[in-house]
């Protein structure tokens, strides 16, 4: 690929470019200028940017007169990021989910999460492609593609799939077209995609992001969470988008610490294990107490009745979410479906729309179904689940491997999904931090951290440690296939 070398801001921290700023060796438009070179030279093949910001070059000069003027507050001041296209900005750009019928939504105000940004100085470079509606319209849906979007690539190896549905947050970062990134996540998709491009994502305790502005799934599951190269990276976004102090990424943070090892969350794949058995003889090296084994209870039992939680919120929040916007906007989910019904062949031509149409099917959040769904998932996950473990075996974490390696982008069938570890956390609300772990061939994977509600700051300390001693994170190199 053209312009994947000599690419002068390569792997920058967010830290880095900072001291250039602070020093005058670059500019917040000199950056910008760059990242949007190299959005032009690469993302041709890799489809990861739904939208270039109009006005991201005035935004930079904004912050270039506040930093001569000296007003310099922010934790991202100057520094160049993306969203992702289901997080909404009132701006020239759009706020699409990745669906046609949302072309000329407006929305009302910026997302809480965006307005966060825009405090702390960053220069909002783009939106990115995602899985059309979050990944959830179809059961047999191809992670990364939208209509708008088309379909986002892997940028280890292009014919591999992104996963989702943050496809194009992790790819923007991964191929360094940005600094960092906003994804969301309602089961896996922040974890999954930071884990298959490479990269450091943080999936926050549920309620400690503001998720208003989002277009939603679930307010029981979403959440938005930071994408980046590095834990140091990641931690100053979800400072900034949580408006909390920054977490102190240390060296010495998981020694003496008591590591639960999941291995009923692993077992999926014989070389991610083998890559995972490495990864804990480093923790231990570096440190920990492994308690080995220390398996999450139910783990396994989640799917179905999170699923009903989601196709009954689906409804009713989506629909909330539309009632707020400006413009020509289908304002129900029934519109949406008969929308994708009369553009077939931009809108389904490789999966239908079976879980908008169970959704549609589903009545008002009194049903007793939901209600019991709701109280199994709380039941199964939190105070059966990893309450359970993490209690009674004293555990200041569990580890395990976040997913298999990046499978064949496949529009016959869809995704080809082997297994990983979100459920567990997504669903009990607790935090959960992915970074890279190493390589099966060309392919990253990365080993999750999961601890108790708002144990961020603990799970940051355990990730870049285990960060710093391995430094698996490589640059992409775009391979067309594994041959």
């Amino acid at each position: 690929m053209e312009g994947q070398r000599d690419f002068a801001l390569e792997e920058a921290t967010i830290a880095e470019l900072g001291s250039m700023l602070d020093e005058g060796s670059a500019s917040a438009r000199s950056l910008a200028e760059a990242y949007l070179e190299r959005i032009e030279q690469l993302d041709g093949s890799l489809d990861s940017v739904i939208e270039v910001n109009p006005e991201a070059l005035d935004i930079a000069d904004a912050m270039d007169r506040e930093r001569r003027e000296g007003r310099v507050g922010g934790l991202l001041h100057g520094i160049p990021v993306m969203v992702k296209d289901n997080i909404a900005t009132a701006d020239r750009m759009r706020t699409t989910a990745g669906s046609l019928a949302m072309r000329d939504a407006r929305p009302p105000r910026d997302a809480a999460v965006v307005h966060r940004l825009r405090e702390a100085g960053a220069v909002l470079l783009a939106k990115t492609n995602l899985s059309e509606w979050a990944n959830f319209r179809s059961e047999r849906s191809s992670s990364g593609w939208s209509a708008v979007g088309g379909q986002c690539h892997n940028p280890y190896v292009l014919d591999r799939n992104p996963c989702g549905s943050s496809s194009g947050s992790a790819v923007v970062v991964a191929a360094n077209l940005c600094a960092a990134a906003i994804g969301t996540e309602t089961d896996g998709s922040i974890a999954c995609p930071s884990s298959i491009s490479g990269i450091v994502g943080i999936k926050p305790t549920h309620g400690l992001v503001d998720g208003d502005g989002i277009v939603p799934v679930s307010h029981t599951l979403d959440t938005a969470g930071p994408m980046a190269r590095t834990v140091a990276d990641a931690a100053t976004m979800l400072a900034a988008i949580a408006g909390t102090a920054p977490e102190e990424v240390t060296r010495t943070g998981v020694r003496g610490a008591r590591l639960g090892v999941a291995r009923n969350m692993a077992g999926f794949h014989p070389r991610v294990d083998a890559v995972f058995e490495d990864a804990l003889a480093a923790l231990h090296g570096l440190g920990a107490e492994l308690v080995d084994p220390a398996d999450v209870p139910h783990a396994t039992e989640l799917e179905e009745p999170e699923l009903e939680v989601m196709l009954y919120e689906f409804k009713t929040d989506l629909e909330a979410y539309l009632a707020s916007l400006g413009g020509e906007a289908p304002r129900m989910l029934a519109e949406l479906i008969a929308f994708n019904e009369a553009h077939r062949d931009e809108e389904m031509p490789f999966f239908g729309q079976e879980l908008f149409e169970k959704a549609q099917e589903r009545g008002p959040d009194t049903e007793p179904a939901y209600r019991e769904a709701l109280a199994t998932c709380g039941r199964l996950a939190r105070e059966e689940g990893l309450d359970v473990v993490l209690s009674e075996r004293r555990l200041d974490a569990i580890v395990a491997p976040t997913n298999a390696p990046a499978w064949l982008t496949d529009h016959v069938n869809g995704d080809h999904y082997v297994g990983g570890n979100s459920s567990p956390a997504a669903i009990a609300g607790y935090p959960s931090i992915t970074v890279p772990m190493g390589f099966v061939a060309e392919l990253p994977v990365g080993i999750s951290f999961i601890g108790g509600p708002r144990r961020e700051a603990a799970l940051i300390a355990f990730a870049a440690t285990f960060e710093q001693a391995t430094s698996h994170r490589r640059v992409p190199r775009f391979l067309p296939t594994l041959g």
